[in-house]
């Protein structure tokens, strides 16, 4: 093999491995929500509650499951996740801290809220209580490479684009937070728009098996056009 020929298939390769590595990847990221959905699934099912004080279990930070229990919302700034969409509008899901005398404090979704174009900020009413709530406990929603920080708003509340309990307890004047939150039940009469979805606003397993396809045919391109060089190099003038 030529120099140059050698050359092609070292690059070859590199590219090779790395698109097969993304593709791995993606197959990685749809076995996993997959397993999300049946968990999530399972728990709407058969709706079994627990108390509110599982939101707080270690062993089941990142677990699905039914809740319910009595309380009331903190007098606490809310929480707005920004870049939320509902159908085809761009909005905010907002949280708020819950207290119950069983359990730490968590956070519990109220809801989605449309925002104009001007993104002002709609006015955010504190739920009056006591009150008993249900909802599907879920880990909170990634804060993703961006991070979690929570941005003061002039009338109080904060402004994030992740959600990290561990990090929101200080700013939220409470000692801690659950590492889940409530997504509360939509047939409850309280707070805003609302579902059990528990990927809203990210990627469902089948478009990461689209993306996975894609990134293995990108693969087999670079070999194909690897083979056709080196041929074409090696054939009599």
């Amino acid at each position: 093999m030529s120099r140059s020929a050698g050359k092609l298939w070292i690059l070859a390769a590199i590219v090779i491995a790395l698109f097969c590595r993304a593709g791995v990847w993606q197959l990685d990221r749809a076995e996993q929500k997959q397993a999300m959905l049946a968990e999530s699934q399972k728990a709407l099912a058969e709706r079994k509650p627990l108390p509110l004080s599982a939101a707080g279990d270690p062993a089941r930070k990142t677990a699905y499951d039914w809740a319910a229990g009595e309380g009331r919302f903190a007098p606490a700034p809310a929480v707005l996740l920004d870049n939320q969409s509902h159908g085809d509008r761009a909005g905010i899901r907002v949280y708020r801290v819950f207290l119950s005398a069983a359990a730490p404090p968590l956070l519990v979704e109220l809801g989605w809220l449309p925002l104009p174009g001007d993104r002002k900020l709609p006015v955010i009413e504190t739920p009056p209580g006591p009150i008993r709530v249900a909802g599907l406990l879920a880990p909170p929603p990634s804060p993703g490479i961006a991070g979690s920080q929570a941005t003061p708003q002039a009338d109080g509340n904060l402004l994030a684009i992740g959600l990290d309990p561990a990090a929101l307890a200080d700013a939220l004047k409470v000692p801690t937070l659950a590492s889940r939150v409530l997504k509360l039940d939509p047939a409850l009469k309280l707070g805003y728009a609302r579902d059990l979805d528990i990927l809203p606003n990210t990627l469902p397993p089948e478009r990461h098996l689209g993306y996975a396809v894609q990134w293995f045919g990108l693969a087999i391109a670079v070999l194909v056009v690897a083979l056709v060089l080196t041929l074409r190099k090696r054939r009599p003038r």
